[in-house]
């Protein structure tokens, strides 16, 4: 029997506070898109609780499956309004695609993705090409995200995986929201390359370099080893912050307003429990929230 059919006593409720989890977790993994921001302007209640949580001695590397490199990535949270003094240190998806790439001097590789994501390409020992002559993918996302369809690109995707090249995915998420709409990312591009036979190799959530990575990042920033019961990870998404947690043995905190609101509205705590325990059975969840917030004190109301 799942949770979601079990007594309604038994199926946990939503959090109202986050204020509790900052001494049991001194350590957040927080994912950025879909938790601080929504691609259109920061969540300020939770940008507070994240400062709030580095002022309790808390420490705070944000984790993210966008393909921008760190610096670029800076810029468009400054954009954004996400203040710098809610986070410790980033990681990104693209860092860790960088390394992969990097790993592949001399190679020609087929940028697949849109201007925006320019940054990745930088000082790279590789030649960026047109896809008739690559050897390589390199896949950040659809050129327009905002009015293509993954299937869109099959046929591109086909007559590629046949040449049996590698596609490096710069963003395993399949789907993120922007302001009010949900939009495609490199993910669901990489996942019709894979059904159509080829290769993927993942650099973000929720595969483990990117989470090693960020442990690498928090204890530079604590200046001590950090036992990995003392992490939680903080995200809307389920196959990638949920199911990362799980596999790199850490707790996590489900936020619920994200790619998944729709469900929440439609069937309760029940219902998220349901996709939870579908997508990534066994991870230590320490809470399900709505929003992030501190409202110790009655903040964050």
């Amino acid at each position: 029997m799942s949770r979601a059919q079990q007594p309604q006593d038994k199926v946990p409720a939503i959090l109202q506070d986050v204020s509790p989890l900052s001494a049991r977790y001194p350590v957040w993994f927080c994912d950025i898109w879909g938790v601080v921001h929504n691609g259109v302007k920061a969540d300020q209640a939770a940008c507070a609780a994240l400062i709030r949580h580095r002022e309790n001695g808390g420490i705070v590397i944000f984790i993210t499956n966008s393909p921008r490199p760190t610096p670029a990535l800076i810029t468009q949270l400054d954009g954004l309004k996400v203040p710098r003094k809610s986070w410790d240190a980033i990681v990104t998806s693209g860092d860790v695609t960088r390394e992969v790439i990097r790993a592949r001097a001399g190679a020609r590789v087929f940028h697949l993705g849109p201007e925006k994501d320019a940054h990745l390409r930088e000082g790279l020992p590789v030649t960026f090409t047109g896809e008739e002559d690559a050897e390589l993918i390199l896949c950040s996302g659809p050129y327009d995200d905002l009015s293509e369809s993954p299937e869109d690109y099959r046929g591109m995707l086909r007559a590629l995986a046949a040449r049996n090249l590698d596609l490096v995915c710069a963003n395993p998420d399949l789907k993120v929201q922007h302001g009010d709409r949900i939009i495609p990312c490199g993910g669901a591009l990489a996942a019709i390359y894979a059904q159509e036979g080829g290769r993927v190799i993942m650099a973000g959530k929720p595969h483990p370099p990117i989470y090693e990575a960020c442990l690498r990042k928090a204890r530079d920033a604590a200046g001590r080893n950090v036992d990995k019961s003392e992490i939680m990870a903080i995200g809307d998404g389920l196959a990638t912050d949920i199911l990362g947690a799980r596999d790199f043995g850490i707790a996590a905190l489900y936020i619920a307003t994200g790619i998944h609101h729709e469900e929440l509205l439609k069937g309760g705590v029940a219902a998220i429990m349901e996709l939870i325990e579908r997508t990534a059975p066994g991870v230590n969840l320490a809470g399900i929230m709505e929003r992030l917030v501190w409202k110790e004190n009655g903040e964050g109301k």
